[in-house]
């Protein structure tokens, strides 16, 4: 399925199911007296996620320490940096974090000190993820190379009947591919498809970003710990990689988790790029919640758990997902449509490596 076919959702929902949720939304909000933005919960678990995130490094760089608590500070860093990640810079790039837009673009922007960039992010997120969730050739999401198979409509290789045991090894590297590659190659496909979230950038202005970010990046998590620490260079480098390898397994499997599921559909369009369903019930049949009531989950990841809220509802601040689930839920039953869900992460999690070993078989031709 080539992206550059023009993907169109069906606008005829003859059951009105998304007009009826949208209004009891809006409802909720209105008899709340409430904002649908964050508010001083979201505020202090910045503060939390932040602290976890950065003290570790600080900690790292002023005290002389045994070199396995180092090692085991840059577990910490990692946790930290997974955490800003899903609460802080996440809702700030989906606009939500706060109502004043200079908020969100700071909390938007910690993107920097994480490996990323906020226009390849917003793109490849915001227009390409949530627009065309779990549609091969166009949410890149899907799209691991030839290495895993995460759509039944991707080309087989003989590697992926394994690939439900090494998947999990790949999974880690996520953060450090952002890091090194990929923010390199997505900004150079992206500009030169055109694609932008809001107005499109200046070539120049998104090019100079990306450099002068990425040598601050460096700077600041190699360049100062090789020049402050009586460490050998590949010591910091092994304390680099441990960092990012744990904050890209935890994001990779919470991602993972939402739509690599044997209930969630990986429909595609017809060969005009109509899709048979509109935009609100396709976030339905390609995405899954997990571990509802964890509340430790729930906070960790972000209301990250509660996916099929945030695919419908991105402008709205996790910090209402719970809320929201309960109208959600009812809304999608009472129009007969799906509302997958898995009551434990240990539960989501064995059900993804088993749609992996399932996508990981030889096609049968038809």
């Amino acid at each position: 399925m080539s992206n550059n076919i023009s993907v169109k959702f069906s606008r005829v929902d003859s059951t009105k199911f998304f007009r009826t949720l949208n209004k009891r939304i809006n409802t909720y909000f209105k008899e709340k007296n409430i904002k649908k933005t964050g508010n001083w919960k979201l505020y202090l678990k910045t503060v939390i996620m932040f602290s976890i995130f950065l003290t570790p490094y600080f900690l790292i760089l002023t005290i002389d320490m045994n070199q396995w608590l180092l090692l085991l500070l840059t577990v910490v860093i990692g946790i930290g940096m997974a955490g800003v990640g899903m609460n802080v810079m996440h809702d700030g790039n989906h606009g939500s974090f706060s109502s004043r837009q200079w908020v969100n673009d700071l909390m938007g922007s910690s993107i920097y000190i994480l490996a990323g960039n906020v226009y390849n992010w917003k793109v490849q997120h915001n227009v390409l993820h949530h627009t065309y969730t779990n549609i091969h050739g166009h949410d890149e999401d899907m799209d691991a190379g030839r290495i895993i198979r995460f759509s039944k409509h991707a080309e087989w290789h003989s590697m992926h009947k394994y690939q439900q045991y090494y998947s999990v090894l790949l999974y880690g590297l996520l953060t450090i591919n952002w890091a090194i590659t990929t923010d390199f190659k997505q900004m150079y496909q992206y500009m030169k498809r055109g694609l932008s979230y809001g107005k499109f950038p200046s070539p120049v202005k998104n090019w100079t970003i990306l450099a002068i970010s990425k040598a601050l990046y460096v700077l600041i998590w190699i360049v100062v710990p090789i020049l402050v620490l009586n460490l050998a260079w590949w010591k910091i480098l092994i304390g680099f990689f441990v960092m990012h390898y744990v904050a890209g397994l935890i994001l990779s499997i919470t991602f993972q988790l939402a739509h690599i599921m044997p209930e969630t559909q990986m429909p595609l369009p017809d060969e005009q790029g109509n899709m048979k369903n509109t935009w609100a019930i396709h976030q339905l049949l390609t995405t899954a919640n997990f571990a509802p009531k964890n509340k430790i989950v729930s906070w960790f990841t972000g209301g990250l758990n509660r996916q099929i809220e945030h695919h419908l509802f991105s402008h709205i601040s996790h910090i209402h997902y719970k809320d929201l689930a309960k109208i959600v839920k009812r809304t999608a039953l009472e129009f007969n449509l799906p509302y997958y869900e898995y009551a434990t992460t240990r539960a989501a999690i064995a059900s993804h490596f088993r749609m992996l070993a399932e996508l990981g078989r030889k096609p049968v031709i038809a």
